[in-house]
């Protein structure tokens, strides 16, 4: 019986030595790699530059009033059409008490010139129809009468204005009636019946009742990085995207470039602008975010290959050519010159040829 023991012992403890060898033997043994490979391919690459603004129009108008009071009425309402000189809102004048009381005295005043000159007037008629005043006289009065006439009606528009907002000479012109300066759409009325507002001045910079813009000739307005910013320039072609519109791209042209760069963050930016080409059926709000897509650099019918696939070295490039793949992959290093780079794929000038087969990325 001991004897049976002590074999099925040797015979365990050989198992566990033989098992532990193996296991060791093939933990030192180094692991094959796979690769991936790629053929080259003939494309057409381009290298472009993805940019990101919005959608505005290329003139917006505030339109403000042209003196200080309350808001009457309103006339008309955000996403109306509205022409040139059409009245989009009533302003009530409160008037300045000082600006009153200084008209009020010149009306006041302008009155009893008035009267004594219609006394003067009347006295020199009498004397000139009598002969006892010359021609001369008698003109030098008249005029003073007339002036004094002109005077009382120039002070009493100027109470009106004052109290109105109105000249009573020519109430079509009046400041109480704020008016459109373009023909466009209504993006905005930001004020209410009620509202206070104030003209604009030397201190501030008025009250804005309106916004108006002519939405059939819109712009795209965004900023390029300084590194790409000396690859562009005016008259290039640029293809919009919006994001709230699916499925539609726009043709734009670039039309300028800042010349001075804006800080953003710590990047150094400059604003650009693109004329929208917009076709009559689609409609456009203002504001809308968008993608500018611009092509920097464009070559047709080039060699490529994944740029992954690429083994940069200081200046120099190579890629590794598959030579054999029978029992296990074999490659060989190959220096190869290379150009535009779409991001994905890139150019290969020389040193490949479009049969050869070159290594990519480890297959895990």
């Amino acid at each position: 019986m001991k004897k049976y023991t002590k074999i099925a012992a040797g015979v365990i403890a050989a198992g566990v030595f033989v098992g532990t060898f193996g296991f060791l033997y093939k933990k030192s043994q180094p692991e094959v790699v796979v690769y991936a490979t790629h053929k080259p391919a003939v494309k057409d690459l381009e290298k472009t530059t993805l940019i990101t603004g919005q959608i505005e129009p290329r003139d917006e108008v505030s339109i403000k009033p042209q003196i200080s009071g309350i808001i009457a009425e309103l006339y008309k309402e955000p996403g109306q059409m509205v022409k040139k000189d059409e009245v989009i809102a009533k302003v009530k004048v409160i008037p300045d008490m000082g600006n009153l009381n200084a008209a009020e005295n010149r009306v006041e005043l302008a009155s009893i010139n008035m009267k004594q000159a219609e006394t003067d007037m009347k006295r020199m008629k009498e004397l000139y129809a009598s002969k006892l005043v010359s021609t001369e006289e008698y003109e030098k009065t008249e005029v003073s009468y007339r002036q004094a006439k002109a005077e009382l009606l120039t002070a009493k528009d100027a109470l009106n204005i004052v109290r109105e907002g109105m000249s009573l000479s020519n109430a079509k012109m009046s400041t109480t009636l704020i008016r459109s300066t373009i023909d466009g759409l209504i993006l905005d009325i930001p004020v209410k019946v009620g509202n206070n507002v104030i003209l604009s001045n030397t201190f501030n910079d008025g009250t804005t009742v309106a916004s108006v813009a002519d939405m059939s000739n819109l712009i795209f307005r965004g900023k390029v990085d300084e590194t790409e910013v000396g690859k562009v320039h005016n008259g290039m072609p640029v293809e919009i995207s919006i994001g709230a519109l699916e499925n539609v791209t726009l043709d734009a042209v670039l039309e300028y470039i800042s010349p001075k760069a804006v800080d953003n963050n710590g990047a150094k930016q400059f604003e650009i602008k693109a004329a929208i080409t917009l076709p009559d059926s689609l409609t456009i709000r203002s504001g809308y975010s968008a993608n500018a897509k611009i092509v920097l650099q464009r070559a047709s019918k080039v060699l490529t290959i994944p740029e992954a696939a690429v083994d940069f070295a200081g200046d120099s490039t190579f890629v590794y050519l598959l030579t054999d793949s029978v029992p296990t992959q074999k490659f060989r290093k190959q220096p190869v010159e290379i150009g535009l780079s779409d991001g994905i794929y890139i150019e290969v000038k020389s040193g490949l040829k479009g049969n050869e087969i070159v290594r990519g990325i480890e297959k895990k």
